[in-house]
């Protein structure tokens, strides 16, 4: 049997009191007002809030500390350092430190920040009716006044040294963001505009690492070579193998359609750069009938009878062509070094 069906005299009077008490309460939704305000002991002694000032300005101090210590780290301690510090054990000396000072000093201006808010900004709460979106001249003026009226109270105007430190330490932040830029590599200089090759360097072919020589390229093949001194096992082999690298391809005098290009070849043996001017990638395919070469990527195609134009895909320029020669011993060798750098959208980087 439910309580509802339950006689009224039957129910405890326990009930009876509670509903009454329900229906003699007042609006339970009614606006119970802001607590009365209790002034901070900042507020009302002049030194305590001189001690909080202080304080703010210490963290502000130490967050400046910090960025300069960020910097002084990074030239300081090699990439390469490791230290123990316990407890986190066997560590980069360099990743320790930028992180340490980095977080020091953004903490530090959290920590200011939110100091000077709870001790020396007014904390009295103020009740504020909701407005329409579109505020109408009255609210706009009341705004700038409330405005003026919260920078009069966080005393930002008056508490000097709060003000000198913040801005010290804002400024000197964003510095340790512009060291990390260093990360981003080592300026290039102008190392992308030049290649190992130069006048009177042999093409050594990849596969027999041997000087080539004209009869080894017959009409219609593929080969690839590299300079002469460049050794496999050199620690910037791959650096400069992906500037230097080359095709060596032989096509009939009559077939070559560009000027240049036949005035660069020796017999109708042409090399051209093999890192595609797309992103890149180095090119291996080629067609003999037509002449052309597949970047596997991207597909972009180059026309090898015709100074190796784009005839097809997203690369943005053509291949670069090497000039060669014969030297005394009947070896192919180099002329100079490429006219323009090879690598992908150089020209469109600057």
């Amino acid at each position: 049997m439910s309580s509802q069906e339950i006689p009224e005299e039957n129910l405890p009077e326990e009930q009876d009191a509670a509903h009454g008490a329900v229906e003699g309460a007042g609006d339970p939704f009614a606006d119970p007002g802001l607590p009365a305000h209790k002034p901070r002991i900042q507020d009302i002694d002049e030194r305590a809030a001189n001690r909080s000032e202080r304080a703010v300005a210490f963290m502000f101090t130490l967050s400046m500390l910090a960025t300069v210590g960020f910097i002084a780290s990074y030239v300081i301690f090699p990439v390469d350092k490791i230290v123990y510090i316990f407890p986190f054990g066997h560590v980069s000396a360099l990743n320790f430190s930028l992180g340490l000072t980095l977080g020091v000093a953004l903490f530090a201006i959290g920590a200011g920040a939110v100091h000077w808010a709870r001790t020396l900004m007014s904390d009295v709460e103020v009740a504020d009716d909701r407005h329409a979106i579109a505020a109408e001249p009255e609210v706009k003026a009341k705004v700038l006044a409330d405005f003026a009226a919260g920078a009069e109270e966080s005393a930002f105007g008056r508490r000097k040294l709060i003000r000198n430190t913040m801005f010290g330490a804002l400024a000197l932040v964003p510095l340790a963001g512009v060291v990390l830029l260093r990360d981003l590599g080592p300026l290039p200089e102008k190392k992308l505009r030049s290649t190992l090759w130069a006048e009177g360097k042999q093409l050594i072919n990849m596969n027999t690492m041997e000087p080539l020589r004209p009869e080894d390229v017959v009409v219609g093949s593929l080969t690839f070579a590299m300079p002469e001194g460049l050794e496999e096992d050199a620690h910037d082999f791959q650096v400069q193998i992906a500037k230097a690298a080359l095709m060596i391809i032989r096509i009939e005098p009559d077939n070559i359609k560009d000027k240049r290009e036949r005035e660069w070849a020796h017999e109708g043996i042409v090399a051209f750069s093999k890192i595609c001017t797309h992103v890149g990638c180095p090119i291996s395919l080629y067609e003999q009938q037509t002449h052309h070469v597949l970047c596997p990527c991207h597909q972009s195609t180059f026309d090898l009878s015709d100074g190796a134009r784009v005839i097809f895909g997203p690369a943005g320029h053509a291949l670069p062509q090497l000039r060669i020669g014969v030297n005394k011993e009947g070896n192919l060798q180099a002329l100079g070094d490429f006219e323009e750098p090879v690598g992908p959208a150089f020209w469109e980087r600057g």
